[in-house]
């Protein structure tokens, strides 16, 4: 995309000499926000405020006589007091302007004026002649547009000149339908900023581009420095020399130390500033009290990134949460990405690299598996066990205290890097777990993403990791990594089980096996752990004799492997009575090479099997067959990487996008609630009724009656039957039917209902009862949206009654769905059956039941607001669905994790 560059409008120009006295606003908070530049560098984004003055006239003064120009249209060298005063007074609503810094300097603005029709804004952006070509304005554009659809404005303007043939195209590779045409020498730009896919596949890859670079350049270093290395042996900082020494750094390499010129024949100087040339990479190995001082001293020599070891901070108890901040707020102020604190360090195999800057007494070799962790005690465990199995890594990295990169950033960067064939994670808390689900689909697609990850309760957050809190369930959990693609593990052993067989051997194309050994009881074993997991055996157990020879071994494998009702081979061994352990070993690479089959094998007692069987396929492709101490590991990996691959061969479907939504409806109903009751509040039915109104949702009217004269009248202005039941909370939540009464045919039966009601529930609830015309009979479901402050938005589906509330059969997803999305969380439950005709009874609409979850997972995304929705029941039948019953609950909540626009979290 062009950058932004000197784009300027005819409102731009007006406003250098408009007048007008304004108050002064409080800017919000929240549109405050770190990004990621296109170079890889870290700017921030801002509110304008009118002590930006002084800011702007310096950025004014800076920029050339064409800058000017294009943005004024006039060659204004100078800005009065009069115009700063109009460009720093805005009231962040009909006026907005935001102000991209780097070093406290403004290196970027953009604002926009609301127009009279109350749903355009015009906008203008000048961007610093000496930061063009990095993304500012693409950043801005991003920013002002979600800020603006907040607002209510859905269409942006522009006035350019013709000869601004940048600003013409920005907003064309924006994603947007830009219209433009030529009135008075002007070109007139117009186009409308509601998200279209295009506009959000633009953005997610900008983003991705940025992260990925920044990445590269912490992985990818040309230029590092290590302060910290002193003349002690054991010291952190001499270990970390000692093993970049001994991994033979390719790069220019050099030391910061005070007092002396070399250590190991390595160049030492006095400070950062004194290394000759641009350094990518600074590693910090000092007392956490002189870590502020070194990252100041980096900034101000233009280091790119920083990989801190140093400890000492909130992950201890001597209270350096506030020191860790500091360390934030300098490292994003200075333009700089950071791993760390108290990182384990970082490790790149690459021949053109070949940087090892950890503590690690042992590394694996090099090899095509990408490793994350968080604290370095994993870090250990991790390292030591990828050695102990022979599994060579590509590059792992610890992201310690994560004040700033993440797993989310070294997924992006391994989406780009041909060197890693597979990723494994140890997350013990996840910061932006929406955002970590959209990378990790995109980077599943291609390459297998396993995670180590005890659940949402890990969420807690370690001493040291900057987490939200989270009251989702563990099942939700695990659906948001079966959404991504994810392959969920338990422990580090079966990450690594998993990464022996995605490295080694190729994809299953379904779950039919084969099961070859020569024990039955081995066999046997296997053949349940299949069943168990989920694995079809279509061929075998097959069990040759321990006497068998080799010959017969690679006879029985041979007609496993090319059975065409058979996708993955298990082999099960014990040592041969007949041959040698290196025949059948043999046998089994000799057969196993001929096939694009997977393989996984257990050869109990039997030698020269660790590690796998080595081979190599017709074109030179090496491989190796993994083996496992016991068959239920193998076939666990197995069912996991065959799951893996049907997800990856599936249709990941479109977004779903249903028709005839008014999101202006449902938020001024939203918005008129909150202001008269900031705390928030449940809506009242008419509420509720009009919210989901707004989003094509039809809540069935009920009457709210207080006798059984008012009972009767409400039944007789309906068509009969009509239903009867207790509006309580406390009731409606009961197992059963205790509050409801049914099939009311006549006025008579509704006098009944209502006195029988009223007995039994007296002393219970004192609540209404509710008047609703009866529904034609189908299967009750449960719909629920809830806003959680670490997930955001989760809807859950479920069969009402006991389904749902002594088995817990819930199915839950996150937003946003695609139409495959929402099929998976129908099917999701175990009681699904139900909606397709169980025992003779009629299918439901399953069309109209897709379309209502549908536009409920769009209403919730688009609304934080609505801490919870929940729609019960909800009557599927062959007809339709009809929504029975409906509660809403508003809360003004925290900005979600993963907004509308590009920001660091």
């Amino acid at each position: 995309m062009s950058e932004v560059e000197n784009s300027g409008t005819l409102a731009g120009a007006s406003d250098a000499l408009a007048t007008g006295e304004s108050t002064d606003p409080v800017a919000p908070l929240d549109w405050e926000a770190d990004v990621v530049l296109r170079d890889g560098s870290v700017a921030h984004v801002r509110p304008i405020t009118p002590d930006d003055a002084r800011g702007i006239q310096l950025f004014h003064s800076r920029q050339s006589e064409e800058s000017i120009y294009l943005r004024f249209f006039a060659p204004l060298r100078q800005l009065t007091d009069r115009d700063l005063h109009r460009f720093t007074h805005v009231d962040y609503h009909d006026r907005v302007a935001l102000v991209v810094t780097l070093h406290d300097d403004i290196i970027g603005i953009g604002r926009y004026d609301r127009l009279d029709d109350g749903s355009s804004a015009e906008v203008a952006f000048n961007i610093s002649d000496h930061y063009q070509g990095k993304g500012i304005g693409s950043v801005l554009l991003e920013h002002l547009a979600a800020i603006a659809r907040e607002i209510g404005i859905t269409k942006f303007t522009a006035e350019v000149l013709p000869q601004n043939r940048k600003m013409l195209t920005v907003f064309k590779e924006a994603g947007y339908d830009v219209h433009h045409h030529i009135e008075d020498g002007v070109v007139a730009v117009s186009f409308d900023i509601l998200p279209t896919e295009q506009s959000k596949a633009v953005q997610l890859s900008r983003e991705h581009r940025a992260e990925s670079r920044s990445m590269h350049t912490i992985l990818f270093p040309e230029r590092v420095a290590l302060v910290g290395a002193g003349r002690r042996e054991r010291s952190v900082g001499r270990r970390v020399l000692d093993n970049i020494l001994g991994a033979g750094y390719q790069g220019d390499f050099s030391l910061i130390h005070p007092e002396v010129d070399e250590i190991r024949g390595v160049p030492a100087y006095r400070s950062v500033g004194e290394v000759p040339g641009p350094i990518d990479l600074v590693i910090v190995a000092v007392p956490a009290s002189e870590v502020l001082g070194i990252v100041r001293d980096c900034g101000r020599a233009g280091v790119k990134a920083l990989l801190v070891l140093s400890s000492g901070f909130v992950e201890t108890d001597g209270g350096g949460a506030g020191t860790q901040d500091e360390l934030r707020r300098e490292v994003r102020q200075a333009g700089m990405r950071i791993v760390g604190p108290a990182s384990f360090g970082l490790i790149n195999n690459d021949p053109d690299v070949r940087l090892n800057a950890t503590l690690a007494p042992v590394t694996p070799e090099r090899g095509r598996l990408g490793l994350f962790a968080q604290s370095g005690a994993l870090g250990i465990a991790v390292l030591a066990s990828a050695a102990r199995r022979g599994l060579g890594i590509s590059v792992f990295a610890s992201a310690g205290n994560r004040v700033d990169v993440s797993g989310n950033d070294l997924m992006q960067g391994w989406i780009d890097d041909e060197q890693t064939d597979t990723v494994g994670l140890y997350l013990e808390s996840m910061g932006n777990p929406r955002k970590f689900s959209r990378i990790a689909r995109q980077l599943a697609t291609a390459k297998p993403v396993i995670v180590v990850s005890s659940g949402v309760s890990s969420f807690a957050a370690p001493p040291g990791h900057r987490t939200r809190t989270t009251h989702v369930r563990p099942e939700a959990f695990d659906a948001l990594l079966r959404q991504a693609g994810v392959i969920r593990v338990e422990n580090v052993h079966q990450l690594f089980d998993v990464a022996q067989l995605t490295l080694h051997q190729p994809l299953p194309q379904g779950q039919r096996v084969a099961i070859v050994g020569n024990s039955d009881a081995l066999g046997a074993l296997s053949a349940g752990a299949c069943l168990r997991w989920g694995l079809e055996v279509t061929h075998g157990p097959v069990s040759l004799l321990p006497q068998a020879s080799a010959t017969e071994f690679a006879a029985a494998l041979d007609s496993a492997f090319a059975d065409p009702l058979v996708d993955s081979v298990i082999a099960c061994f014990i040592p041969p009575l007949a041959t040698l352990d290196e025949d059948v070993t043999a046998a089994v690479r000799a057969v196993v090479a001929k096939y694009e089959k997977p393989c996984v094998a257990t050869f109990l007692g039997m030698r020269g099997v660790e590690g796998g069987l080595t081979y190599e396929q017709p074109g030179g492709i090496a491989r190796s067959v993994p083996s496992y101490s016991l068959p239920e590991d193998a076939i666990l990996a197995l069912n996991a990487v065959t799951r893996y691959a049907q997800w990856r061969a599936r249709d990941r479907g479109v977004p779903v996008a249903p028709d005839g939504t008014d999101r202006s409806r449902a938020d001024a109903v939203i918005e008129a609630v909150l202001a008269g009751a900031p705390e928030g509040r449940m809506l009242t039915r008419d509420e509720t009724t009009e919210v989901l109104a707004a989003y094509g949702i039809r809540l069935w009217p009920a009457t709210s009656v207080l006798s059984a004269d008012e009972a009767v009248a409400a039944a007789e202005e309906m068509t009969y039957p009509v239903i009867l039941k207790s509006a309580s909370p406390i009731v409606r939540h009961q197992p059963g039917l205790i509050g409801v009464r049914a099939d009311l045919g006549d006025a008579d039966a509704v006098r009944d209902a209502y006195a029988s009601l009223s007995g039994r529930l007296a002393g219970i609830a004192r609540d209404p009862f509710l008047v609703q015309r009866m529904a034609t009979p189908g299967v009750s479901c449960v719909l629920d949206a809830s806003e959680d402050p670490l997930f955001g938005p989760v809807i859950s589906f479920s069969i009402a009654g006991p389904p749902t509330e002594l088995l817990g059969d819930i199915s839950h997803r996150v937003p946003p769905l695609t139409d495959v999305d929402v099929t998976d969380l129908i099917d999701g439950v175990k009681a699904a059956p139900l909606l397709a005709g169980h025992r003779g009874a009629a299918p439901v609409h399953r069309a109209a039941l897709v379309d209502l979850v549908a536009r409920l997972s769009v209403l919730a995304d688009d609304f934080p607001e609505l801490v919870s929705t929940h729609l019960n029941p909800v009557n599927a039948w062959t007809g339709g669905v009809d929504v029975l019953g409906a509660e809403i609950t508003v809360r003004r909540t925290r900005a979600r994790a993963d907004p509308g626009s590009r920001r660091m979290t």
